[in-house]
């Protein structure tokens, strides 16, 4: 047993050696991930600030004069333009100079000073359904909110009906809340994949794996020495984007380490298995390369990263089973923000244990195949 562990000891050290001395290797471990982290960090959210939009008030009393003001007193919202004629509204939305277009009826202050609701209309660029759903629920709570401070300064009778909104776990609704936390799933998948596909065929390019057939070197030592270094790298990667979301991010972590930490070696296991796969398939570096990135593709978007699984058809729904960080995201996110333990998250455990254990063992036999 010693003298396993001292020839896997052995192995594991040559792997990180031949990485750290190649400058392209170094490379692509470090800067990458860091500029994707800023990357995604800043610039995939789906908040809406400042949203340009044009005025077109047809009235000249107080009360549309007190609703622009709560437009213009918001975060959200940047008038751009204050038109005089409706004409104008449709090439400023087509040429994407406005998002939306605020339209107040000649009659509003007339019509709620009388006790009538008042007509404004929204009009919005839909070619983006997403941003326009946000933005519609963006323009529907200012004017709920002037409908409410209007009726209470004037004397008018309460709202039909007033909708009271609690976000748990994300109480701003920050997008960056949700993304960062599978920031760490998606880089820690691309960066343990390219170091273990990676490693078989870059000996077969190098000459040096029929030298390493004929070492005291069993195929399971082999395999073991090729993951191994994946599994640290891949730790200190998930750890330093852990630290970065927490403490740049401001992104709660309110869940236990233990737990997160058992889901990221689960997960690293399983990652580790298809890019020893991949390698076993591959000749050389540019054939690994190619299985990553046809893996890798997939399976983020089969996780839901950015769209729910629940909302895919279900025959997709049912690939997803087989996708590893489709579990490991839920893992990050549950412990992240909803401070989930170890007991509400062996459903997410187990599948993972069972990935890994399935593709290390495949890996395993198409290894020993090919050594043969």
């Amino acid at each position: 047993m010693r003298a396993m562990l001292h020839r896997v000891w052995a192995l594991m050290l040559k792997e990180f050696l031949a990485l750290l001395k190649d400058r392209r290797s170094r490379t692509v471990l470090i800067v990458p991930p860091l500029f994707q982290l800023m990357v995604f960090g800043y610039a995939a959210t789906f908040d809406l600030n400042q949203v340009p939009y044009a005025l077109y008030n047809q009235d000249a009393g107080l009360a549309s004069r007190e609703l622009v003001s709560y437009f213009d007193g918001s975060r959200n919202f940047r008038q751009v333009a204050n038109l005089n004629s409706q004409e104008r509204i449709g090439p400023m939305v087509r040429d994407g100079q406005v998002l939306m277009a605020l339209v107040i009826h000649p009659h509003f202050s007339k019509d709620l000073l009388s006790g009538r609701p008042g007509r404004v209309q929204v009009i919005v660029d839909g070619r983006n359904s997403n941003t326009a759903l946000v933005l519609l629920g963006y323009v529907q709570s200012v004017v709920n909110a002037f409908s409410r401070d209007w009726a209470r300064e004037n004397g008018g009778g309460a709202l039909p009906a007033e909708l009271e909104i609690r976000a748990w776990f994300n109480p701003n609704l920050e997008s960056r809340w949700f993304i960062v936390p599978g920031i760490a799933g998606l880089l820690t998948l691309v960066v343990s994949l390219l170091v273990t596909s990676l490693s078989v065929a870059r000996e077969r390019e190098a000459g040096t794996f029929d030298q390493l057939l004929v070492t005291p070197l069993r195929p399971v030592e082999i395999l073991l020495g090729k993951a191994l270094p994946g599994m640290v790298i891949g730790f200190a990667e998930a750890t330093a984007i852990i630290v970065a979301g927490t403490l740049w991010f401001d992104v709660p972590l309110l869940g236990s380490l233990p737990a997160l930490y058992l889901g990221l070696f689960l997960f690293l296991l399983s990652a580790l298995g298809v890019g020893l796969m991949i390698s076993s398939f591959s000749a050389t570096q540019q054939q690994s390369l190619l299985g990553t990135f046809l893996f890798m593709v997939p399976a983020v978007i089969l996780s839901g990263f950015a769209t729910p699984i629940a909302n895919m058809p279900p025959a997709v729904q049912t690939m997803t089973l087989a996708n590893p960080m489709r579990y490991f995201l839920v893992v990050v996110r549950k412990v992240f923000l909803e401070g989930a333990g170890m007991d509400v998250l062996w459903g997410q455990y187990w599948p993972m244990a069972v990935i890994g254990l399935t593709t290390l063992a495949a890996a395993g036999i198409l290894f020993r195949h090919r050594m043969q």
